[in-house]
């Protein structure tokens, strides 16, 4: 039987990784959730009002009762402030397998924060979890989420295997990945 570890703190050089909070709403608001240029790249709403930042943060911290559930506030560790998230989108238990999205407020770009969050999610889960591929795409027309990537310890890869046999259209995104064996073998 495959073990969850749910979201658990994970702090690197720059940053803190944590399970969100209530009192995060204001700054997931202002600082990515109601940025067009964030959100449509990222394939979610924009959101226009700070009742609706509630309403789904109230939903994500329930799920944080859930060991299957992953996803972490991306916070600095300098003053605390909120400036993205990172999560699990889609588990995958019959092949181990994650799918990780992530998005920074657009105020932080260009600081490697996404990268930095990405490669500690990926070291903390090989080393503590029952996962044994991690996976994250982006769309061929965000390029910037392609940089990012393209700087982490994962490999651009083919077309998914599970996507072909699911007939899932996946054109339009570019995979990246990395099995946790590869992982081991990097570290050495």
């Amino acid at each position: 039987m495959f073990r969850h570890i749910g979201t658990q703190t994970i702090k690197t050089e720059r940053l803190i990784l944590r399970k969100f909070k209530c009192d995060d709403a204001i700054e997931v608001y202002n600082n990515w959730a109601s940025n067009p240029n964030i959100q449509l790249d990222y394939g979610e709403p924009v959101y226009s009002s700070m009742e609706q930042v509630q309403e789904f943060l109230n939903k994500w911290i329930l799920n944080y009762e859930d060991d299957g559930f992953y996803k972490w506030a991306i916070n600095l560790k300098e003053n605390h402030v909120n400036i993205g998230q990172i999560a699990f989108c889609r588990v995958y238990e019959e092949v181990a397998t994650a799918e990780i999205e992530y998005c920074i407020g657009e105020h932080y770009w260009g600081n490697r924060y996404a990268l930095e969050a990405l490669n500690a999610v990926i070291e903390f889960m090989f080393f503590n979890s029952d996962f044994n591929k991690l996976e994250a795409y982006h769309r061929k027309d965000n390029p910037k989420s392609g940089r990012v990537l393209e700087k982490t310890i994962m490999k651009r890869v083919p077309t998914v295997r599970r996507f072909e046999l699911s007939a899932e259209n996946t054109d339009s995104e570019i995979c990246y990945a990395i099995t946790k064996k590869e992982f081991i073998k990097n570290e050495k």
